[in-house]
């Protein structure tokens, strides 16, 4: 995806040096590939912008697999014959940046991005070496493509979801484009305006920055402190600032 002046612009005069993050990037089209993907157009901006500026950068549908349903890191532990979430499952947890793709069917986010937040779901009750929930120490965005309305619905409900789980949300960390109600073109078709759109490019281009300066930010402070937000030393009994109920 060709940028624009303006995104290079700011490319080349960053001063940020970004080359040890990695982002994942789940376009959650219904589409398996190598069919032409409207929300990849999008992603591909925010892809091309990260990879300007060093970050190391990977796309997977998830349609593309056999992924079981469930709220377990591995179905196949829990009667399924067969799951290939579990290697999408520690790309996850290999980048620093995550950012969820989805078109809009029904004013909804695909069913393909529902199950692939639950799958992500499913890990939230692993903890990483400080104790904290596990996507803790990450940051999170999401891109939306459609031809009718729910794009502010759907990244209400994915970045909610995200940060539930424990990403970082920086301020703009959404971007969408919206093609004309209906049996319009969508965003990739010729004549649709949409990788033009400069509404788009801007959203796009500052949920990316945003993204990647915020992931420099945690990972240079180490992630999120652990103190009061610690499950392993609640579990354990500790309450943080209030008296231990051993000794109550």
């Amino acid at each position: 995806m060709a940028l624009s002046e303006k995104q290079e612009e700011m490319c080349t005069t960053s001063k940020w040096d970004f080359s040890d993050l990695k982002a994942v990037f789940l376009n959650c089209t219904l589409k398996r590939s190598p069919e032409q993907s409207h929300t990849q157009g999008l992603i591909d901006i925010s892809k091309a912008i990260m990879e300007k500026n060093g970050v190391s950068t990977e796309v997977i549908r998830p349609v593309d697999f056999d992924i079981a349903f469930g709220v377990w890191p591995d179905m196949t532990e829990h009667g399924w014959e067969k799951d290939e979430w579990p290697p999408i499952l520690q790309k996850v947890f290999d980048a620093n940046i995550l950012v969820i793709g989805s078109s809009i069917w029904l004013g909804e986010k695909t069913s393909v991005c529902t199950q692939t937040i639950e799958r992500l779901y499913s890990a939230s009750h692993l903890l990483n070496d400080d104790g904290q929930w596990s996507y803790y120490g990450r940051v999170g965005g999401c891109l939306i493509t459609g031809n009718e309305d729910g794009a502010k619905h759907c990244s209400m409900n994915i970045l909610y979801s995200l940060q539930h789980l424990g990403y970082v949300i920086p301020p703009q960390a959404d971007a969408a484009w919206l093609g004309e109600a209906g049996p319009g073109p969508s965003y990739l078709d010729e004549g649709s305006g949409g990788p033009e759109n400069d509404f788009t490019n801007r959203n796009t281009t500052f949920m990316t920055w945003n993204l990647m300066h915020m992931a420099r930010m945690i990972k240079d402070a180490g992630g999120i402190p652990a103190h009061g937000n610690q499950a392993s030393a609640w579990d354990a009994g500790c309450r943080f600032d209030y008296p231990n109920p051993e000794y109550r």
